[in-house]
């Protein structure tokens, strides 16, 4: 019989965790995209609000905004590559070790961009740099959500899946807000002039304390059970990657499909609607950041929504729905922008954020749920890549040239596209939430 067909053959854990147990798997994974997701959302605040200056000042202001928001997906298409390179070593090696790696990765790329020389001081030399060190930031940002995910989902009671693993998303909300508040206080204490010479170098430099203590968190921790009865069951897999994909291809495609949407508008609120804010809107910067932190509020809350409702309700379902919500949203969200309301900017971002957080809160145990001990790091974070370049990096990227020529409402429906196909994707996958995670889940059907 297939892989697809057979149960591994190692008992589920004989006990449930402890709850003090889980509050520190919780906390390592939560501290985990913490530091990722600030990464992330620091660098795409920096390329909407000064980077276009300070590395790309020769293309203009148009130009090097459209150069800037590139360079963001640069991290996104070196994701999944990042999430085989880190994938393997965490499928045969562990969750521990290899999460402590792209945690440094992570934090030495995101210090090194904030004492990176500008285009004055080494003229090109300044955006290639930028480039790598963004790749870096990338990997490691591939290795580490799903590394996360696994860590709290592998621990978790069966019952509490949900709830636990949507600490790893609920970090990034935690992020948005982090990042936002950053920004804000930097940009309300300083000159523009004095924003853009050095103060946007601030957030990037405080990633260094993030890591210290995420590293602290992470070293006391053992690996998970679920992967300690594989290693010892049946073995790790070879070669993750060809694994993955030879018995569960089309799970990992379909798995990205469910959170293009979430993807979309998470990074749309989070990079482009800051410079559309303030380049367009003509909103005052401090105003757009507020904007940005009380969007990370809402951001956790629909993260908390979705992980705990998805207890009872199931995954399949929470993603079904935001997805559905998310078409409608997707339509009036430009016109609603447009009328160049301050009250209407702050719901823009309050309402992205809280549909997207219902889908982030599933992400992490649904995807966990979905693939095999064997390959279920690399797979994972392989599937939830896949979602972020063309749900997270493409829409921000090309948006300003499709506003700029058909309107926001064109972009509006191009979002609800992109919502259908996550519907579409989401009605092809089972539910998984009574799936053992030492069981290998059957082949993707319709319910």
């Amino acid at each position: 019989m297939s892989l697809q067909e057979q149960p591994v053959g190692v008992d589920s854990p004989a006990s449930p965790p402890s709850t003090n147990k889980m509050r520190k798997v919780a906390l390592a994974s939560f501290m985990g995209t913490v530091i990722e997701f600030y990464d992330f959302i620091i660098y795409g605040t920096a390329a909407a609000l000064v980077f276009s200056d300070v590395f790309f000042p020769a293309l203009g202001n148009q130009a090097g905004t459209v150069v800037s928001f590139a360079t963001l997906g640069v991290a996104f298409v070196a994701r999944p590559f990042g999430a085989i390179f880190f994938g393997h070593f965490g499928d045969r090696l562990g969750r521990k070790r290899t999460l402590i790696a792209t945690m440094l990765t992570m934090g030495v790329a995101t210090v090194l961009i904030g004492v990176l020389p500008t285009a004055e001081t080494i003229g090109v030399l300044a955006p290639v740099f930028l480039i790598l060190l963004r790749v870096a930031q990338g990997l490691a940002a591939g290795g580490e959500w799903a590394g996360a995910a696994l860590f709290t989902t592998e621990n978790a009671p069966k019952d509490k899946r949900g709830f636990w693993a949507m600490f790893t998303n609920l970090g990034g909300a935690a992020a948005n807000m982090l990042a936002a508040t950053t920004f804000l206080l930097t940009s309300v204490f300083m000159t523009d002039e004095t924003f853009v010479s050095y103060g946007w170098r601030i957030p990037f430099l405080l990633s260094a304390l993030l890591v210290v203590f995420g590293l602290y968190v992470r070293l006391k921790l053992d690996d998970t059970p679920v992967f300690t009865k594989q290693i010892k069951g049946e073995g790790a897999s070879s070669l993750p990657f060809a694994d993955a994909f030879r018995n569960q291809g089309r799970q990992i495609l379909l798995g990205a499909g469910t959170l293009l949407m979430a993807f979309a508008l998470n990074y749309m609120g989070a990079s482009y609607l800051t410079n559309y804010g303030t380049a367009t809107l003509d909103l005052d910067r401090s105003q757009v950041l507020g904007a940005g932190v009380f969007g990370g509020v809402m951001l956790g809350i629909g993260i908390i929504s979705g992980g705990t409702r998805s207890d009872r309700v199931g995954r399949r379902r929470i993603l079904l729905i935001t997805n559905i919500v998310a078409i409608p949203w997707a339509l009036v969200l430009f016109p609603l922008l447009d009328t160049k309301s301050l009250a209407a900017f702050w719901i823009g971002l309050a309402v992205s954020f809280l549909v997207a957080g219902h889908a982030f809160g599933v992400a992490g145990s649904f995807l966990s749920e979905l693939f095999h001990t064997r390959y279920r790091y690399t797979a994972a974070g392989l599937s939830y890549s896949l979602a972020g370049i063309f749900g997270g990096a493409l829409p921000p990227l090309i948006a300003a040239s499709v506003i700029s020529t058909w309107g926001g409402l064109a972009f509006g429906v191009l979002l609800a596209g992109i919502g259908l196909v996550s519907i579409a994707c989401t009605l092809r996958l089972r539910e998984t939430r009574d799936f053992e995670l030492d069981d290998i889940p059957d082949a993707p059907r319709g319910a």
